[in-house]
Order: structure tokens, then sequence, then C-alpha cells
């Protein structure tokens, strides 16, 4: 079992909608050059993922057409958008 380590400068946690005991960690390693997406369950990591930097405005523009679509805007699509 990994130690808990604080985030760096710049990151968030998010917790799941059913309940505080699971939670999204998402932390920017800018030595690296990734953000790093880790799953959380009762303060024990049990999943990351490593995305490269040049890869998160693909993500936050899928973030951001979902957004458009939950709020009836026009859909359009995303820049690194695949099929």
């Amino acid at each position: 079992m990994a130690a808990v380590r604080p985030l760096p400068r710049t990151g968030s946690i998010f917790f799941d909608a059913r309940g505080d005991d699971r939670a999204l960690r998402v932390s920017w390693h800018e030595e690296a050059d990734l953000i790093v997406v880790s799953l959380w369950r009762d303060n024990v990591c049990t999943g990351s993922f490593r995305l490269a930097g040049a890869d998160v405005p693909d993500v936050i523009d899928t973030l951001v057409e979902a957004l458009r679509r939950r709020n009836g805007t026009p859909a359009r699509p995303p820049l690194g958008h695949v099929g």
C-alpha cells in the first residue's frame, strides 16, 4: 500500500457522488509535464493514470463538450476527438 502524499502546489480533490469514502485526486506535476489522476477509497489509492501535458487540452475539450450538451448548447467536435 502506497503512502498518502500531499498534493503538489496545483491539484484538487473531488468527492464521489456515492459518498466521502471515494475521491478523485487530480495533480499537476510541472517538472514531468503530466497530470496524475488517482482514485482513492478510505484514504487508500486504488488506481492512477498519468496524462501527458500535451493531452490535457483534449481532455478539457471533452469535458467542455459534455457541459455544452448538458446545457443544450450546440455541439462541436473537440479538437482531438476521434470517431
